[in-house]
């Protein structure tokens, strides 16, 4: 990185098509001769954000390459459009993706970041690809099983019963199928969330928004509210693409940690806060005594984010950046 900062900011950006009539916003920073490395963001259905995510590289090191998945942020279309079909929106879709980036930008192997959501997807594709991968560094562990949704979903309701029980009258006063325990929660609001009843389906979504800040905010005074929910398009996408990846537990099957054996030969950095509750440390740990050679740093203080993980993001990355030079 030199004193003028340039390296700081994304240099390269565009859109690539890929299926279904999908093209994804992908952005590059760092040193063009570097070592790649790929980014993948939360949700499902979150953004790069203002790309802060540069900052836990050595750009001067590193080709780093970030992008929007399908359906969210500035790919197109948005999955707030409900004439554009869910089935176009699955894991298997999202790795496909990924290797139609890495194609378009010329990489042959890269390094995998994944934070919450992404990295289930970078777990699911590195299973799918395993050659294609230097190493994993992953932060705030997910693998999207169906135990986990249905403890983020509705287990941790134990721990913020007045926010579950807003959540789950919602749901009940509008969906006679969760009212009568043939469906789950998290497939309720699926339904609502592309419900062509607008008014019906923008009320579920500002709901599933309150509930996700709820338990995000653990250890706060006060309910830590997301400023991208006042968006409507970005809190619809976001909702309706949670919902539908939880409900298909991720569309991972086989589960991730039943065929760990594909990918536990690579080297592997998992930073996981111990006050996680929206997702807790045994996955994070169960992934690490599935993969011998995998290193585990658990932050006492942090939750699904935290200082300290973020410094052990950075400090991480670097360790893999050696491993590859």
């Amino acid at each position: 990185m030199d004193s003028s900062g340039h390296l700081n900011s994304p240099g390269e950006h565009g859109f690539l098509p890929v299926s279904d009539g999908h093209c994804l916003f992908w952005e590059e920073s760092g040193l063009p001769q570097g070592v790649p490395a790929l980014h993948l963001h939360g949700g499902p259905g979150g953004t790069l954000g203002n790309s802060g995510y540069r900052h836990r590289w050595d750009l001067a090191r590193t080709r780093l390459i970030g992008f929007e998945q399908r359906g969210c942020g500035r790919s197109t279309p948005s999955a707030a459009d409900l004439n554009i079909p869910a089935d176009q929106f699955t894991t298997q879709k999202l790795i496909e993706d990924i290797e139609a980036l890495r194609i378009d930008r010329g990489i042959d192997k890269w390094i995998l970041n994944g934070v919450s959501w992404g990295s289930t997807l970078a777990l699911a594709y590195a299973q799918a690809h395993p050659s294609r991968v230097i190493g994993l560094v992953l932060f705030a562990v997910t693998t999207t099983s169906r135990e986990e949704v249905q403890w983020i979903t509705e287990t941790v309701g134990a721990i913020f019963p007045e926010a579950w029980d807003r959540l789950s009258k919602f749901a009940r006063t509008h969906i006679p199928g969760y009212e009568s325990g043939e469906m789950s929660l998290v497939e309720a609001y699926a339904q609502m969330l592309s419900s062509p009843v607008s008014d019906l389906r923008d009320a579920a979504s500002i709901e599933w928004a309150l509930w996700e800040d709820t338990h995000i905010s653990l250890g706060s005074e006060r309910v830590l509210r997301d400023p991208r929910w006042k968006e409507k398009e970005f809190r619809h996408a976001m909702t309706r693409l949670t919902t539908h990846f939880w409900s298909h537990s991720g569309f991972c099957q086989p589960p991730i940690l039943d065929q760990v054996e594909r990918i536990n030969h690579l080297p592997a950095i998992f930073i996981h806060g111990r006050n996680d509750v929206s997702s807790p440390a045994a996955t994070a740990w169960n992934l690490h005594r599935s993969w011998p050679g995998s290193e585990l740093q658990i932050c006492e203080g942090d939750a699904h984010g935290g200082a300290s993980m973020v410094e052990r993001w950075t400090a991480a990355n670097l360790k893999m950046l050696d491993l590859a030079s």
